[in-house]
């Protein structure tokens, strides 16, 4: 396999093929990543979504459908606590578009966010200025739509953003990371056209217990599970499940949309989903 290796969205890409990538699919690729950091990305203050941050008004976005109706489904899951205007909760802990991680008091994300903003399958409208943060699913929707641009390319591929992954082809078998020592793994599973996607409360963490995993309805964040994996078909749903498997709803909704899981508490005990295909090292209960 040839190994195409690259920094993109704040994270580290390795996308394996069969054979090396062409410039034309290179240039491909690199395109979309871009597009879609320009429309999402919180980061940038020339992005789409720092100018709905400012202005209000509409934002022109052709993943906007697909990602905002999960979120629908997410914040139901999970009695609110999932919420894509979450980016003032963040900021407010110091995770910031300047990264100051410097914080202040805690806040709560709108918890009425359906009526602050409305949404089509191309574009947000927002009835007044408000930060868009879609770090639940985003990356895993990026992984998709890299997938989707290489649809072409021949034999196996792997597309992995930052231990995000979609397989599609040959089974490939995959760790998963112990959150508190990154030289060990609670488990193993085999990936054959399928996603995996990862999330973990020693990731973007800083400061005293400070980390990226909040619960919007009080901006604090969450305490009790450390790490969850999810697999699903694609990597926008393995995303979002592995964001909402923090809370008491993310289970309910993995069910739903027939997602394998795994968690893992603070004090070391896992779970996992009944079908869940992987092997475990660390005990606990099935979920």
């Amino acid at each position: 396999m040839a190994v195409w290796r690259f920094d993109a969205i704040g994270t580290r890409w390795e996308i394996e093929t069969a054979h090396t990538l062409d410039e034309g699919h290179r240039a491909a690729v690199a395109a979309e990543i871009a597009r879609f950091d320009a429309e999402w990305s919180r980061f940038r203050a020339d992005s789409q979504v720092a100018r709905l941050c400012r202005e209000g008004g509409r934002l022109a976005a052709s993943d906007a459908g697909a990602m905002l109706d999960a979120y629908r489904e997410l914040s139901a899951a999970t009695a609110g606590a999932v919420n894509p205007l979450v980016g003032d909760s963040l900021a407010a802990l110091g995770y910031d578009a300047d990264y100051s991680l410097t914080a202040a008091e805690p806040l709560a994300a709108p918890a009425a966010w359906t009526d602050l903003i409305r949404w089509t399958a191309d574009g947000v409208t927002a009835s007044a200025p408000v930060l868009l943060d879609v770090g639940a699913l985003g990356k895993g929707r990026l992984v998709d739509l890299v997938v989707a641009v290489l649809a072409d390319v021949p034999g196996d591929l792997v597309v992995d953003a930052g231990g995000d992954m979609r397989v599609r082809g040959g089974a490939v078998r995959i760790g998963l990371e112990h959150p508190y020592d990154a030289a060990k793994a609670i488990g193993i599973v085999s990936l054959r056209d399928a996603a995996l996607c990862a999330s973990a409360v020693n990731r973007r963490a800083w400061g005293d217990g400070l980390h990226h995993v909040l619960d919007a309805r009080t901006g604090l964040p969450v305490r009790t599970w450390a790490a969850t994996w999810a697999l699903a078909p694609d990597a926008m749903r393995a995303d979002a499940v592995a964001t909402a498997l923090f809370f008491d709803g993310g289970p309910g909704l993995a069910a739903a949309w027939g997602v394998e899981w795994v968690r893992m508490t603070t004090d070391g005990t896992a779970e996992r989903s009944p079908g869940w295909p992987g092997e475990l090292f660390t005990a606990g209960p099935r979920g």
